[in-house]
């Protein structure tokens, strides 16, 4: 792990515990920390926190007040945080369930959630049972017991659900005009290729490294290949080379 972003998420930690006390199950860091896919300068980080109930108002509001970037400074793009109950967690529910959620960050607008409810649709409902999924497989415990004896699987059928409506939401995007390189593109190809790889062989990998699995299986190996080295600063694919496979993935995921 980076040392500046394990240096910023014991800080976090002891921010937390001040806050929620014995209330605190755990502490979990997912997405690229977990993955081991961590990219300073591109990479957010992404925390789970697991308390025994559900919060008051007040304390989601001071979660927030003392976890934003302006009180406690992120060095990566940002933070991606959200809070769940021990119940929520345990259930293996799709719904999203959450105690609060909070995006801050020196280069991520800042949004606070203090309920499901308040969550835009527009904005997909799939991540959080999807990121909980996740978390069960290869979460990192930063404080608590491990994730798989927190972090309940999704059922097969939800799981395909969610991966369905998170490609659709993703083809349903809007595209810049033209067919030249669309910068994001390639974050929505080895996203796909990410179901591809949780549906065929179980696996949650970061989205390169199923962009290598699926290039070593043949499947479009150039195009995936022109998606992983966008990553490093290369070319975007053109929108809709990009988005053919994105379909035939999402064609593939939701015939099962």
């Amino acid at each position: 792990m980076d040392p500046v972003v394990r240096r910023y998420l014991a800080d976090l930690v002891t921010t937390v515990r001040d806050v929620l006390g014995p209330d605190l199950v755990g502490v979990y860091a997912g997405g690229s920390v977990a993955l081991d896919a961590y990219q300073p300068g591109r990479s957010d980080v992404d925390v789970a926190l697991v308390c025994r109930d559900t919060l008051t108002q007040r304390t989601r509001q001071e979660l927030v007040a003392r976890l934003r970037h302006e009180a406690l400074p992120c060095p990566a793009r940002g933070l991606e945080l959200v809070a769940y109950s021990r119940a929520v967690v345990g259930s293996g529910t799709p719904d999203p369930g959450f105690e609060v959620e909070l995006n801050t960050g020196p280069r991520m607008p800042f949004r606070a959630t203090l309920a499901p409810t308040a969550r835009p649709a527009a904005d997909g409902h799939f991540w959080y049972g999807l990121d909980r999924s996740i978390l069960h497989q290869r979460g990192h415990p930063l404080s608590g017991p491990s994730a798989g004896e927190i972090f309940a699987e999704l059922s097969p059928g939800d799981l395909r659900d969610l991966l369905v409506a998170a490609l659709g939401w993703w083809l349903a995007r809007p595209a810049p005009p033209g067919d030249g390189p669309a910068p994001g593109a390639e974050d929505a190809v080895l996203g796909a290729c990410r179901a591809l790889v949780r549906i065929r062989d179980g696996d949650w990998l970061s989205k390169v490294a199923a962009g290598r699995r699926v290039i070593a299986l043949g499947q479009d190996p150039e195009l995936v290949q022109r998606c992983v080295s966008a990553r490093s600063g290369g070319p975007a694919p053109g929108v809709a080379e990009a988005r053919a496979f994105q379909q035939r993935v999402l064609d593939e995921v939701a015939g099962g």
